[in-house]
C-alpha cells in the first residue's frame, strides 16, 4: 500500500499515489528512508519473479529502479511489489482475473523463480525480439539484444563490451558466465554485411511487441503530486474525466494553505471552479476575498456553486434537475451577492439568462432582494431573470431605476424589467440578411465571432453570391484572433478548410453527460473556396505566431510521425471515457501488429439487481451495407471469422461477467466484411452508470497468453470505462481493409430495452458512416497541424517518419517564409534529399527537440531534451526529466493566446 502523505498534507480522501504516478508518468517511487546501505541478497533473488509478472504485463524495469528496489527488505520489497502488479492488473483492467504466480513471494525457493524467469524471458524474446536493453535503450534485432548468464536479463554486446573489470550485470550485479549471453547477444549478420544503400527503407518493428520501461521516481512523492496538481490548474484545455477526478484527489490532499498554492492565472473555467470549492470548503466565509478577485463572471459563481455542491460545474440541464445546492451561511451570500452586483449590469443579464432554470435555483438560495438597495445591478438581474412586476415592487428602492442597458417595458398592463441580449441581437441580424451588421456587434466578442465565421459567410454568400468577403472582415479578424482560445481557433480552421458539397451530412454533438452524436443532411449554401481561403490563411498565421511565442527556446531539430495525421485535435473532452490510452475521439490509429483481434467485455452488476450486458460486433461492407453479426445470437460469422466465447446473462458481485469476441481480418474480408462495429449493449435497459463497474477493450492475439487466461496484461491495448446514462456504446470502428481503427467512444439513444444488433444495425451504420466522413483528415485540424505549426519553428531541421517507416527530411531556407514552410511541411511536399538513413537516436543525440509521435519506441538518445509527446509508450520514456511530456491537451495548449 502506499505510503501516508507528509504531515503538511492534509489528507480527506483516499488517493493511492503510487497508482496516480504510475498512471501519469510510468514511474514508481521508493522512499529513501527504506533503503538499506546495500543490495539485500535475498531481495536481489526475489527481484527475479518481479521481473517475470512485470514482463507479462508488458513493462521493463530500468536500471535505476531495480537498484533501487534490490536495496529493500524482503519483507518491504513483497510489499512494493505486490501492490505495483496490483496497480499495473487494474490499469489494464486485469485484476478481476488475476491470480499471482507465487503465492509465497518472495519467501519461495529462489531457484524456481530463476528457472521460470529465463524460461519466460528466452520464449519472449525469441518470438518478440525487438526489445530494449535495460542499460542503454536501445532495440531491434541489428542490436543483438541477449539474455545474459545466468540472470537472464536484457543486454546488448555494446553495453556489455563497454564495462570496466569482470563482466557483470549492471541490473543486479551479478558475475557473468564466460559465454556471457543465455540466449541471442550475438550482432545479427546484417552487421557483417554490406552498409545500406541510400534509399532503402529501414523496416519499422510493429507497435507493441517492444517492453514498456518502468522508470524510478527521480522526487518524492509529494513534490510529484504538487508538480501534476500545478500543471493540471494552469492547462488551457478542458480536462477529461480521469483529469478532473485526479485535480479532485489532489486538491483535498493539498497543504492547508491552498490558497497560496494557485496558480495566478487558472485558464479553464471549470477547473477553476473544482479548485475555488475545495478553498470554499476548507477556509468558508475567510475565503471571500480570493472569491471576489478570482470569480469574474457571473458564471463563474454557478460554476462555483456547483462544484460546492459536489456537482460537476459543466452546467448541465442533466445535472440541475437532481442536484440539490448546499445551504450558505449568511455572510457568504452577501459576498457572493457583491461579487454578481460588482459586474456590468448587461453582462450579468445574459449570463443569468444563459443558464435560466440554475439561475433560477440559485436565487431561491441568495436571496437577492433581501438586499435590493445595498446590490441593486443584482436585483435587477434576477427581477429580469424572474419576469418580477415591478408595480408590486416599487417600494423597494433598489428596483425603482434599474441599471443600464436594462429598462422598464409595460407587458400586458405590468411593468417589468426588459433587455435584448448579444446573442438574440445577432441571431436576429443573421436571420435578415444583414451580414455586416452581425460582423458589427460580434466584433466585440472574439470568442462568438470565430464560432460564428461558417454561418457568417454563408449568410453573406446567400445575399451577395460571388461577392468578395464582408467589408471589415479581415480588420475584425486581425483583433479578435490573438485574443481566441486554441479550441475554437481550430475548429474554425477545420470547418472552412475542407471541401464541402450541398446536401452533405453534418454530425452534430450535444453536449451532455455522455458523448452523443446525431447526423443530419445540410442544404444550406456551399461557402466557396474563395471565399473562406482568406479566413483559413489569417487562422494559419495566428497559429504560427501563437507556435512561436510559446516556444521558450527554440529547438534545434524537431522529429514528427507521419501517424499523427490521422489524430483528430482533442473536443468534447469533459464527454470522453476514461480510458487506459487517450484517444482523442475521430481519431484513426493502425490496429496492433498480427491479423487478429481479441474485444472483451467485463462488467459487476449491483446488489440484487440483474444487469445483462452484451458484446457485439457488426460487420459491414464498404457501402455500409449489413454483412452480418456475431453476437449473442450468433456465436460464430463465417468459417470461424468472429467467434463469441458466449453470452452471460448476469454477473453478480463480487467477480462479475466477461465476454469476448475474436476477429480474423483475413476471414472477415473474405466474408466480404470491410467494417467490423465494436458494440456494447445493456440489453435490460440499465444504465452504464449504475454498475459498480463495466470495461471494455481490446487486445493483441500474439499467442502468447500466460497460464491460459484469456486476457493477457500484455497484450492488452485499449481500456475503456463504461460510464453515463446510456444502454449503447460503440468505441471504435475497424477497417478491415486498411488496417486501422477509428476511435469513436460514442453512444446512440435507446429505448425500452432488448437492444441487439439486428435492432439498433441501421442507426448504427448510419452513425458509423457520418464520424469517418465527419473526421476525414481534410475536414478536421489533427495533431499533425499542431505539431507542423510548432516543428515549422525549429531552427534546424524537421525529421519526419513516415508510415513505411521511411525518414525524411526538411529544411527551412533562409529567405522562405515561416508559412511557406509550414505548408510544405503539413503536405509533406519537396522533402530535402534523399531519405534518411542513419539512426535516429544519433540524429537527436545531445539536442534540444521537439518530439511528437504515435509510438515513443526509440531508444534514449545521450544528452536529449526539450518536449515529447507521444501516444504509445515505449522506450523513450525513460528518457530524464530534461525531455518534457506533453498530453495531446498540452499541445493544444501551446496554442493558447498569451494571457
Amino acid at each position: 500500500m502506499p505510503r501516508a502523505l507528509p504531515v503538511t498534507f492534509d489528507v480527506r480522501v483516499d488517493l493511492d499515489l503510487g497508482s496516480f504516478l504510475l498512471r501519469r508518468r510510468t514511474a514508481v517511487a521508493v522512499d529513501p528512508a527504506d533503503l538499506l546501505p546495500a543490495a539485500d541478497p535475498w531481495s536481489r533473488r526475489g527481484l527475479t519473479a518481479l521481473d517475470a509478472d512485470l514482463a507479462d504485463r508488458g513493462y521493463l524495469p530500468t536500471v535505476e529502479l531495480r537498484a533501487a528496489l534490490a536495496r529493500l527488505a524482503p519483507l518491504r520489497l513483497a510489499e512494493l511489489g505486490g501492490a505495483l502488479l496490483g496497480r499495473i492488473d487494474h490499469l489494464l483492467g486485469t485484476d478481476r482475473e488475476h491470480t499471482p504466480l507465487f503465492r509465497r513471494f518472495p519467501d519461495a525457493v529462489p531457484e524456481v523463480a530463476q528457472l521460470n524467469h529465463s524460461r519466460r524471458m528466452r520464449a519472449f524474446l525469441r518470438s518478440q525480439p525487438h526489445q530494449p536493453c535495460a542499460r542503454c535503450g536501445r532495440r531491434g534485432a541489428e542490436v543483438g539484444i541477449g539474455l545474459l548468464a545466468p540472470c537472464a536479463h536484457l543486454l546488448c554486446p555494446d553495453c556489455l563490451d563497454a564495462q570496466d573489470g569482470p563482466p557483470h550485470c549492471p541490473s543486479c550485479g551479478t558475475a557473468l558466465a564466460v559465454r556471457p549471453f543465455l540466449f541471442g547477444g550475438r550482432r545479427k549478420a546484417v552487421r557483417e554485411q554490406a552498409p545500406p544503400r541510400k534509399g532503402d527503407k529501414e523496416p519499422r518493428e510493429p507497435r507493441g511487441s517492444v517492453l514498456r520501461p518502468l522508470r524510478l521516481l527521480n522526487e518524492d512523492e509529494t513534490t510529484a503530486a504538487l508538480a501534476e496538481l500545478t500543471g493540471l490548474l494552469t492547462r488551457r484545455t478542458a480536462l477529461n474525466p480521469q483529469d478532473r477526478d485526479d485535480l479532485a484527489a489532489l486538491l483535498a490532499h493539498a497543504p492547508a494553505d491552498l490558497a497560496a498554492l494557485l496558480p495566478a492565472e487558472i485558464p479553464v473555467r471549470e477547473t477553476k471552479a473544482l479548485a475555488l470549492a475545495e478553498l470554499l470548503r476548507r477556509e468558508g466565509g475567510s475565503a471571500l476575498p480570493v472569491l471576489a478577485e478570482r470569480l469574474t463572471t457571473a458564471t463563474d459563481v454557478l460554476r462555483l456553486l456547483w462544484a460546492h455542491s459536489g456537482a460537476e460545474p459543466d452546467l448541465l440541464p442533466a445535472t440541475a434537475r437532481r442536484l440539490r445546492l448546499r445551504n450558505l451561511p449568511r455572510p457568504l451570500r452577501r459576498g457572493l451577492l457583491g461579487v454578481l452586483d460588482a459586474l456590468p449590469a448587461a453582462s450579468l443579464a445574459e449570463d443569468l439568462r444563459r443558464h435560466r432554470e440554475p439561475w433560477l435555483r440559485v436565487g431561491e438560495l441568495l436571496h437577492p432582494f433581501e438586499h435590493a438597495r445595498r446590490f441593486p445591478s443584482a436585483a435587477a438581474a434576477f427581477a429580469l431573470l424572474r419576469g418580477t412586476d415591478l408595480d408590486a415592487a416599487t417600494a423597494d428602492p433598489g428596483l425603482a431605476e434599474p441599471p443600464a442597458p436594462l429598462r422598464v417595458e409595460r407587458v400586458r398592463g405590468r411593468r417589468r424589467l426588459a433587455h435584448t441580449g448579444f446573442a438574440a441581437r445577432v441571431e436576429s441580424l443573421l436571420a435578415v440578411g444583414d451580414a455586416p451588421g452581425a460582423l458589427a456587434e460580434l466584433a466585440h466578442r472574439p470568442g462568438e465571432l470565430v464560432r460564428r465565421l461558417h454561418h457568417l459567410l454563408r449568410v453573406h454568400e446567400i445575399m451577395e453570391p460571388g461577392a468578395p468577403p464582408p467589408a471589415g472582415l479581415s480588420a475584425a479578424l486581425a483583433r479578435a484572433l490573438p485574443a481566441v482560445g486554441p479550441g475554437p481557433l481550430l475548429g474554425a480552421y477545420g470547418r472552412l478548410r475542407g471541401p464541402r458539397t450541398a446536401g452533405e451530412r453534418r454530425l452534430y454533438f450535444p453536449r451532455g453527460l455522455v458523448s452523443l452524436a446525431y447526423g443530419r443532411e445540410d442544404h444550406g449554401t456551399v461557402v466557396p473556396a474563395a471565399l473562406s481561403a482568406p479566413v483559413v490563411a489569417a487562422i494559419e498565421a495566428e497559429l504560427l505566431r501563437r507556435s512561436a511565442a510559446t516556444l521558450p527556446v527554440r529547438p534545434e531539430v524537431a522529429l514528427l510521425d507521419e501517424a499523427l495525421t490521422g489524430m483528430a485535435v482533442p473536443f468534447a473532452e469533459r464527454s470522453a471515457s476514461r480510458a487506459l490510452v487517450s484517444v482523442p475521439r475521430g481519431s484513426t490509429l493502425p490496429l496492433p501488429p498480427g491479423d487478429r483481434l481479441r474485444l472483451f467485455l467485463h462488467w459487476v452488476q449491483p446488489d440484487h439487481q440483474r444487469v445483462d450486458l452484451d458484446l457485439s460486433v457488426a460487420l459491414y461492407d464498404a457501402g455500409w451495407n449489413s454483412r452480418g453479426r456475431c453476437d449473442y445470437t450468433r456465436l460464430t460469422f463465417g468459417r470461424r471469422a468472429a467467434v463469441h466465447s458466449g453470452d452471460y446473462v448476469s454477473a453478480p458481485p463480487p467477480k462479475g461477467a466477461s465476454e469476448f469476441v475474436d476477429l480474423d481480418f483475413a476471414a472477415l474480408e473474405a466474408a466480404g466484411a470491410r467494417y467490423a462495429v465494436m458494440v456494447v449493449f445493456s440489453y435490460n435497459d440499465v444504465p452504464f452508470d449504475r454498475l459498480p463497474e463495466a470495461f471494455t477493450g481490446f487486445a493483441g492475439l500474439d499467442g502468447t497468453r500466460p497460464g491460459g487466461s484469456p486476457l493477457s496484461a500484455r497484450a492488452v491495448r485499449q481500456r475503456m470505462d463504461l460510464t453515463g446514462d446510456a444502454r449503447v456504446s460503440v468505441p471504435l470502428i475497424v477497417d478491415l481493409a486498411e488496417r486501422r481503427f477509428t476511435w469513436t467512444d460514442l453512444n446512440t439513444t435507446a429505448t425500452s430495452g432488448y437492444h441487439s444488433v439486428a435492432r439498433h444495425g441501421d442507426t448504427i451504420a448510419a452513425l458509423c458512416g457520418d464520424v469517418l466522413d465527419h473526421f476525414a483528415p481534410d475536414r478536421r485540424a489533427t495533431l499533425w497541424d499542431v505539431a507542423c505549426a510548432r516543428a515549422a519553428h525549429a531552427t534546424g531541421e524537421v525529421l519526419v517518419r513516415g508510415l513505411d517507416g521511411t525518414v525524411r527530411r526538411w529544411r527551412r531556407e533562409p529567405a522562405e517564409p515561416v508559412g511557406g514552410f509550414a505548408e510544405r511541411l503539413r503536405l509533406r511536399h519537396a522533402p530535402d534529399g534523399p531519405p534518411v538513413t542513419g539512426p535516429l537516436p544519433e540524429l537527436l543525440a545531445g539536442r534540444r527537440a521537439f518530439l511528437a509521435l504515435l509510438d515513443a519506441d526509440l531508444p534514449v538518445p545521450p544528452g536529449l531534451h526539450g518536449e515529447l509527446y507521444r501516444l504509445h509508450p515505449g522506450p523513450l520514456d525513460a528518457a530524464p526529466d530534461a525531455l518534457r511530456r506533453l498530453a495531446a491537451g498540452d499541445l493544444v495548449a501551446t496554442l493558447a493566446p498569451a494571457p
